[in-house]
């Protein structure tokens, strides 16, 4: 039996730092509680670029087998104490050297003491059980978690050294595939919006040198295409509604999508899932995601966001909040896969931002969506770009499902191998010398 505080070599509190360029500060990718499953996925993109000065961020950047925890903010169904791994390759993928920020901190584990990767995966398992929920703390303005409390009174099991390694070897290997995949899926989707602005930005398709042209308002554009109000393509355009009585859990029934999850085709984030009874979906009449609806995020700070539902992605029956409208088109002029790329466009959503502007709350109606202008190629044309994107969207489906189940082998595993209730001790996985790491 041991204590965390005992097995910390270091520990810091994160930084926000400034906005922009400051003599004496440095720029730095800031880890934020909500970065932590794209930036465990190997997704750093997203993150906010603040500048740091020079001799914190010496102290507090980021190093490998660190653990980041969230120490303040969360909500009542997602509880401060969530963690986050930095490997090797998070450090060597970002740009910028990588810190924490203020509502988080970093734990650095003394290697003589334990295993950092399984002291991370313990802390995971603390977490998705709930046993840490009783340190998160909230009686007025922004949630907090007892991090002096936890680190010096939470007793924790620690196996011998070469089953800790054995243990957090299993499990990370779950998250590397995850994390393999992920990156696969970003490379589709980037050569399938590649493929768009080609074709209808660039009007760089096949025999594109053999046909007329004509002169718009936009514009030089191919004689055969016409500017038309999307609203005039539209079988669909429906949102789903705020579920009485507030939301449900996984037992009670249906998976509600939200903001969080409208982020791209195949980039559904399980954890942060909402839902509402099976009472609640059966009486919707509006909002319930059929194979193949576009979703548009419609109001606050992710306007313009899209997404797409289909083979069975990210669930077989699943619906949409308030927040969210579904569209599908007729089909007889444009695909969905069209539509979906389209809205993927920069410029699609900057356009549906600036149509919002002057309001005081973000967001757009059913008007706006259906008066927005799309360029409508011909339908030879389109067929044909159907055809080249059609294997990268369904590959990009396909990838999201196996991380899908791995997430779910990865987290049945969990508990039963903290807990010694599977036994690693004859698999052959390779420990390292006990004399450098976590020995005696």
């Amino acid at each position: 039996m041991t204590f965390l505080r005992s097995l910390i070599e270091q520990s810091k509190d994160g930084e926000w730092g400034k906005g922009n360029p400051d003599e004496g500060h440095i720029a730095m990718s800031v880890i934020r509680g909500t970065d932590f499953e794209d930036v465990r996925n190997g997704n750093l993109e997203n993150l906010p670029v603040r500048y740091i000065p020079i001799h914190i961020a010496e102290r507090k950047a980021l190093k490998p087998n660190d653990i980041v925890i969230e120490t303040a903010g969360g909500s009542k169904d997602r509880p401060t104490g969530r963690t986050l791994y930095i490997k090797d390759t998070t450090l060597s993928r970002s740009e910028l050297p990588l810190i924490c920020a203020s509502f988080a901190r970093f734990i650095r584990i003394s290697p003589s003491s334990a295993d950092p990767q399984f002291v991370f995966w313990l802390l995971q398992y603390l977490y998705s059980s709930g046993h840490i929920k009783k340190y998160h703390t909230q009686h007025t303005g922004v949630a907090r978690f007892q991090w002096t409390t936890f680190a010096e009174n939470e007793p924790l099991d620690l196996p011998t050294p070469d089953h800790q390694h054995k243990i957090a070897s299993i499990l990370s290997a779950y998250d590397d595939l995850i994390e393999n995949n992920t990156r696969r899926i970003r490379i589709l989707e980037q050569i399938a919006r590649d493929l768009y602005q080609e074709w209808f930005v660039h009007f760089r398709f096949p025999h594109c040198d053999e046909i007329g042209w004509k002169q718009t308002d936009t514009g030089r554009v191919p004689s055969s295409w016409e500017r038309t109000k999307l609203g005039q393509l539209l079988l669909k355009l429906d949102s789903g509604k705020r579920p009485k009585g507030g939301v449900g859990n996984l037992s009670d029934g249906v998976p509600s999508i939200g903001a969080e999850n409208i982020n791209g085709v195949g980039n559904h984030d399980f954890t942060r899932e909402k839902y509402v009874s099976r009472e609640f979906f059966e009486s919707m009449t509006k909002g319930v995601i059929e194979n193949g609806d576009v979703g548009l995020y419609k109001d606050g700070a992710y306007i313009g966001r899209s997404n797409y539902f289909r083979d069975g992605f990210p669930h077989s029956e699943c619906c949409v909040n308030e927040h969210v409208f579904l569209l599908r088109v007729k089909g007889d002029k444009i695909t969905q896969n069209l539509l979906y790329l389209w809205f993927q466009q920069s410029s699609t959503v900057e356009t549906i931002r600036l149509s919002n502007a002057n309001a005081a709350q973000p967001g757009i109606n059913q008007e706006t969506v259906r008066n927005l202008e799309i360029l409508l190629p011909d339908s030879t044309t389109a067929q044909q770009f159907d055809g080249l994107v059609e294997p990268l969207l369904a590959g990009i489906i396909n990838l999201a499902k196996r991380n899908r189940y791995l997430q779910l082998a990865r987290d049945l595993l969990l508990p039963r191998l903290i807990s010694g209730e599977l036994d690693v001790s004859e698999l052959d996985i390779d420990v390292p010398e006990p004399t450098t790491e976590y020995g005696v």
